[in-house]
């Protein structure tokens, strides 16, 4: 969109209404989870390493997955190697790189976390909707999806 161009109204109203839906979906989805001790971030770079395939990330793949600084990074990983739950690992391809790893405890936890979403996640989407508004949903997961990358 140009400097010189207002948004739609729709456009407005849209952003609006995904980013406050959105944000409430996302703290009923994490309770659901029972992270309790967990923050988001944490929650979440624990399932960026779990979708690693136990190959490790980078603090700075992590940090650029999850679009923040390596510092606050660095921070998140700290957290979770205190509560036994990632390692750190040389790189066999490039030993001057540190991989970030999940404990098997951090894996169990990353697992069991990602399945009691994706269950009250469906269970909520059958209990309230149609089979047509679920299709909607996955419809407008497609349009949203294209606004998440460049």
């Amino acid at each position: 969109m140009s400097e010189d161009r207002e948004a739609a109204p729709s456009a407005v109203q849209a952003s609006q209404l995904v980013r406050s839906v959105i944000g409430r979906l996302r703290r009923r989805i994490r309770a659901a989870a029972g992270t309790g001790d967990l923050t988001l971030t944490q929650a979440s770079a624990m399932g960026r390493l779990l979708d690693s395939d136990g190959q490790g990330l980078t603090t700075s793949d992590l940090a650029v997955a999850e679009g923040m600084r390596h510092q606050s990074m660095a921070t998140t990983i700290a957290a979770l190697t205190a509560q036994g739950l990632v390692d750190r690992r040389r790189d066999p391809d490039d030993g001057r790189r540190m991989l970030i790893v999940l404990t098997p405890e951090g894996r169990r936890r990353a697992e069991d976390g990602r399945r009691a979403r994706g269950e009250w996640l469906a269970a909520e989407l059958q209990a309230k909707c149609t089979e047509a508004e679920r299709q909607t949903v996955i419809a407008a997961m497609a349009v949203l999806e294209r606004l998440g990358h460049d």
